[in-house]
């Protein structure tokens, strides 16, 4: 189980395949984990990189509070540790958000992005409501249920729960909270027209909260494709996995 231990933290990591290489960055609660379907499906055709956010699963617990710009930090450190020049970033939902400012931060170190589900602001009323629930639910008297809750909104099968929910109930809940709390404030929608690298943006058609965060990215962001898939919502690394890996496989090799 490799681990990247410095800055006051152990972080673990997972990386298998060669070639061009995608970093990716799940959302608050989940973990790596969440992505292997990406991790089996795109190994053959690029290295793949993963890894657990401060408190999160298998890492160690921050006692700095997780904030987008540190999580950066530590993907640059993971970089460095791989002696990697230049990634693909690949975020879902929020970890979307973080790599935006991964491209703003270190635009030298990033080939471009796969933004799925992903925003630059939290704008709405719904989503708002839904993360300050999250906020309120990640405290050790609710924490199982609020994990049981995501896990299973992401799963396809018994399987997948069963492992994205026992990666889950290993997390810091005070980690977890602060990256839900930093996800409410985060703004970077008036940077994105300093992004200049190639992005692919993917949503579900059925997730229609998010389709105003879609849209707000493609007007912004100077080099994006955006691109829909049928009869899905907001869960698309597990439940539209296929989809998901043949977009990316078209846009990185393109």
């Amino acid at each position: 189980m490799p681990k990247l231990v410095g800055k006051g933290v152990s972080l673990y990591y997972h990386v298998k395949g060669n070639g061009t290489p995608i970093v990716f960055i799940h959302p608050p609660l989940l973990t790596s984990e969440n992505f292997s379907y990406q991790m089996d499906g795109l190994s053959q055709d690029f290295k793949v990189i993963t890894f657990d956010i401060r408190g999160h699963g298998r890492s160690q617990f921050s006692i700095q509070s997780i904030t987008y710009p540190l999580i950066v930090e530590d993907i640059k450190r993971l970089l460095d540790h791989l002696g990697i020049e230049k990634a693909f970033l690949c975020g879902y939902s929020t970890g979307a958000s973080i790599a935006l400012e991964f491209m703003l931060t270190y635009s030298d170190r990033s080939l471009g992005s796969i933004l799925v589900s992903g925003m630059s602001e939290v704008s709405d009323f719904y989503l708002r409501k839904r993360i300050s629930l999250a906020v309120k639910l990640t405290n050790p008297r609710t924490f199982s249920f609020l994990a049981q809750a995501i896990t299973w909104g992401n799963s396809d099968t018994k399987e997948t729960f069963r492992k994205l929910y026992n990666g889950a109930v290993k997390g810091n809940a005070r980690n977890i909270n602060q990256y839900y709390q930093y996800s409410l404030k985060y703004n970077c929608t008036n940077q994105l027209g300093n992004i200049d690298l190639p992005i692919l943006m993917v949503y579900g058609k059925k997730d229609k909260s998010f389709h105003r965060y879609a849209n707000l990215l493609k007007e912004k962001l100077p080099c994006s494709d955006l691109r829909f898939i049928d009869k899905e919502k907001h869960q698309i690394p597990t439940k539209a996995a296929r989809e998901l890996n043949k977009l990316i496989i078209d846009f990185v090799l393109t």
